[in-house]
């Protein structure tokens, strides 16, 4: 995180020495136990996707905490290993309304300018928001903050109860919105399916002279 252009950024937002905490909490619980995703890939989305190229935000909750899943991406995995039940649904809901994808890893989207931020970067194994209160909140709220105040459009997807409250974190008119139900298979049949974010993604993109995102690379 040192090395990222976020770092300064994000840092105006945060409390003082609030890095100073992060890095402590990193030190204690990747010594107590087994943590997701490996301690090198804790910044991946920051790291793959640059402040200045961020024009799309998907908002999840934790890193997937099985064995090898999360790669510091919100809904990635590796292309290696199956995609779970809510990556399926977005994949499904993609073929939809754009194409076809023939692969889950979704690294390339960041690569993109879609900011893949899950609001608490680690998770204990097998313990799903286990680090949920800890330390993370502020920090990507920060994140959040941050992209909010940029000039340009930028879209923020919001899927599920979690994500969407974050809203209020998004007051600047120049950005878009797309919320919906979580892609879980226990709430994805109440309104996911059909909500088409990738295609009104690209339209305001478009409209706002912005590249499209090419969601099937």
């Amino acid at each position: 995180m040192q090395h990222s252009a976020w770092h300064d950024a994000i840092k105006t937002y945060l409390p003082e020495n609030y890095y100073g905490n992060i890095k402590a909490f990193l030190g204690q619980v990747y010594q107590q136990g087994t943590v997701y995703p490996p301690q090198d890939k804790v910044f991946a989305a920051l790291q793959k996707t640059n402040l200045e190229n961020v024009r799309v935000v998907i908002l999840g909750q934790d890193p997937y905490h099985g064995p090898k899943q999360a790669q510091g991406l919100s809904f990635s995995v590796p292309n290696d290993l199956p995609a779970p039940p809510s990556l399926q649904n977005i994949l499904k809901e993609l073929a939809d309304d754009v194409g076809p994808r023939n692969h889950h890893d979704l690294t390339s989207w960041a690569e993109q300018g879609v900011l893949l931020l899950n609001a608490c970067l680690t998770v204990p194994a097998g313990q799903a928001n286990g680090h949920a209160g800890m330390i993370w909140e502020p920090f990507t709220d920060a994140i959040i903050r941050l992209v909010n105040d940029l000039d340009r459009p930028v879209v923020f997807i919001l899927w599920g109860g979690y994500a969407r409250r974050k809203k209020v974190l998004i007051t600047n008119k120049h950005h878009l919105i797309i919320e919906s139900p979580h892609p879980s298979p226990l709430s994805s049949y109440r309104g996911f399916f059909g909500s088409k974010p990738f295609s009104r993604t690209n339209d305001f993109l478009l409209k706002h002279q912005e590249a499209p995102i090419d969601w099937l690379k």
